[in-house]
């Protein structure tokens, strides 16, 4: 008999079977003497949605409104109907005795495989591998160790839960709205916290006043420190900045204070998805999405970095074995690796190795294959450099600086000036030209040599995707693996906009925060559900309670949607008539650039903003033609002439010979060198002759 084990990826089943002895590779699954290892494609099913559910539901009104189905029920994800025929003729062979679960360990992995089991209706026995590393070594111990998936119940059931009531909130939420409003508006309980982060910082920047204030400088010793105050802003006035200066110069200062200590700065441990993408976008304003799609291009294609969608920047003790070879894997990357392998590639940061702090995924690393650079585009470099470059810092030494603080005191003001000297360059790259140590000592008098300075306030910045991506982690809004995907949302709801100084909510997305209920809107309702499901998860507290709370709570949501006064105004509706209906066009973004379509929801017309200019001719004015969507149809038209064309179809265009193709025709049958009854000849003159 054998055992079927089910991984989330492809890459990762191909992993396990190298290790179990599986060799035998098929379309859906690799086969072994003893296993046979299937997977799935990340999620392959999903709850079924209100159409699916109730016939009424299938209409969007607000008397339909909230929907609470006693049961949800699943169904399969489009494209992934071939692999669950794979794996439900694998589940149902005679020789499988078991399923052992070998999805990532943690939430998501777990209600990936329940649901593709439920599905698939199997029932014999199931078990579970819980590993933190794919490393061969932690793959032969996990399995040997394999434990009975109903100890991990109370995690599935903390998976469904989540998965549930966004579904009741945010479908519930969004179609009130929606309907009401007349609009799409798209709400959830972490898009539009997310939404109302960027709002907070902008309404930050738009109450910001700029203000003039003055500082106070001491020069000594050729360094220079400002005063401390406990207010910086407290001199606005030039005047009285003077006078107080003045009085402040009629006696010398004195030292009171020195302070000298080494500072012993560790390198930074390795990136989590999270850190990464936030740096990426500071050095090379790649998006959040942009950043997961390297990595996870050097993970799935290139197999040069470790499983991206990681929370951890930490690694398991086991993986200590594995760091020689990553290193020698990487032994070009800079000179000091050479040293650093010489030297029996030895961690100095071993805080990164805690198996407690490792949760679904250890940190992002380099694998032990070596990159081939030229099959690496200029930005999957970069990333690729990015993690290499945090890796190889666990073998270096700390940076060592000696830290020196002076404090020099004017009667009750008080200057510090403070200096750094490296003593060991460590990881950072050796700083070039430091300035020579500067000897005070106690008691030592200091002339006073003040200067005032101008200073203007400056208005806090927009957020960018780091900065925003920060926020999240902090208020626990989504995932490592979800939150480059809820920007994106946010930005194709057209709530959101990216612009050259960061990212902006549009009109749309101000509106949207008015109008939906508070708690919607604050990062504490997601945070609570957190706390919730990780009670769930913990066998603290029923799946069942905490879903009839959020019954409960999406009733009184969409209650008051429905009694609600507030006024919305769509300003993408324009003041441009739909040629086929008469009625108002609204402006559209798509993929290709912004769009018209029709405010009327029974027609059909569409058009882009801006056309792109078609190269068929008009008849009369000799002009470009623009292609326009009607209701019957795409056809070309003349904005000069206003004429309108129909398209011919493929076959009609294979059939009319264009101008230039009858001049190519002509100028190639008159310099045909051949008899006028050859072959080529009498095609050419036939050609000509049916255009």
């Amino acid at each position: 008999m054998k055992q079927l084990i089910l991984a989330e990826k492809p890459s990762v089943a191909k992993d396990l079977s190298k290790v179990l002895g599986a060799q035998q590779k098929h379309k859906n699954y690799y086969e072994g003497p003893k296993v046979i290892v299937t997977w799935a494609l990340g999620h392959l099913l999903g709850l079924k949605m209100p159409e699916d559910l109730k016939k009424e539901w299938q209409t969007w009104q607000m008397e339909t409104l909230p929907m609470i189905p006693h049961n949800l029920g699943i169904k399969p994800l489009p494209k992934t109907g071939h692999q669950l025929k794979a794996i439900k003729q694998l589940a149902n062979r005679n020789d499988v005795s078991e399923v052992v679960i070998a999805t990532d360990a943690g939430r998501e992995g777990e209600l990936v495989a329940r649901w593709i089991l439920e599905y698939v209706h199997f029932s014999k026995p199931v078990k579970r591998l819980w590993i933190s590393s794919q490393t061969d070594k932690a793959i032969k111990e996990g399995f040997r160790n394999l434990k009975p998936a109903k100890q991990y119940d109370d995690l599935y059931q903390s998976a469904l839960a989540r998965a549930k009531a966004d579904w009741l909130v945010g479908l519930n939420v969004t179609r009130a709205l929606t309907v009401k409003y007349q609009d799409s508006l798209s709400a959830g309980r972490v898009q539009t916290p997310t939404l109302a982060l960027v709002r907070k910082q902008e309404k930050q920047i738009e109450q910001f006043r700029p203000q003039t204030y003055f500082t106070i400088q001491l020069e000594a010793q050729n360094q220079k420190t400002t005063m401390r105050q406990k207010n910086p802003y407290s001199f606005k006035d030039r005047d009285k900045v003077e006078a107080f200066v003045k009085e402040l110069s009629k006696k010398n200062g004195k030292v009171t204070d020195i302070q000298e200590k080494i500072k012993v700065e560790p390198a930074p441990l390795p990136y989590d998805l999270t850190e990464i993408q936030r740096e990426a976008n500071q050095r090379y304003n790649f998006s959040a999405k942009k950043t997961l799609s390297l990595v996870q291009s050097l993970y799935e294609i290139h197999k040069i970095v470790t499983y991206p969608r990681t929370d951890s920047k930490y690694l398991t003790a086991d993986m200590k074995a594995t760091m020689k070879e990553r290193l020698q894997a990487v032994s070009d990357f800079s000179p000091e690796v050479k040293t650093y392998l010489k030297n029996g590639a030895v961690v100095k940061q071993t805080k990164v190795f805690q198996d407690s702090k490792v949760t679904d995924h250890h940190a992002l690393l380099p694998t032990e294959k070596a990159a081939r650079y030229e099959k690496l585009d200029n930005d999957e470099q970069k990333i690729y450099q990015m993690i290499v470059q945090r890796f190889i810092g666990l073998f270096a030494a700390p940076h060592k600086t000696q830290q020196t603080k002076a404090t020099v005191a004017f009667g009750e003001e008080v200057f510090v000036f403070q200096q750094s000297q490296i003593i060991e360059a460590g990881w950072k790259k050796t700083e070039e030209g430091q300035k020579p140590i500067v000897k005070w000592q106690v008691g030592q008098s200091v002339a006073p040599n003040f200067s005032i300075t101008k200073e203007l306030t400056s208005p806090p910045k927009p957020l960018t995707e780091g900065t925003l991506l920060g926020l999240m982690e902090k208020h626990s809004l989504g995932t490592p693996a979800t939150r480059a995907e809820i920007i994106e949302k946010l930005i194709k709801s057209e709530l959101m906009e990216r612009t050259a100084s960061g990212l902006q909510v549009s009109q749309k997305g101000k509106q949207l925060l008015e109008l939906v209920n508070p708690s919607l809107v604050t990062p504490e309702l997601t945070e609570k559900w957190e706390r919730d499901l990780e009670a769930i998860a913990k066998g603290r507290k029923s799946a069942n309670t905490f879903i009839k709370e959020i019954e409960q709570e999406t009733k009184r949501l969409v209650t008051e949607v429905k009694k609600s006064e507030q006024k919305y105004q769509d300003f993408s509706v324009t003041s441009k008539k739909c040629p086929d209906c008469g009625q108002n066009l609204r402006e559209k973004n798509t993929r290709d650039g912004k769009i018209y379509v029709c405010t009327n929801q029974e027609c059909s017309y569409r058009r882009r903003k801006d056309p792109k200019l078609s190269n068929h001719r008009c008849s009369q004015c000799h002009k470009k033609m623009e292609i326009i969507e009607g209701k019957n149809g795409a056809f070309f038209k003349c904005k000069f002439c206003s004429i309108t064309e129909k398209i011919p179809d493929k076959k009609e265009r294979k059939q009319k010979m264009t101008k230039h193709e009858e001049r190519r025709l002509m100028k190639k049958y008159s310099q045909a060198d051949e008899p006028e009854e050859s072959p080529l000849a009498q095609a050419l003159k036939a050609a000509l002759e049916n255009k």
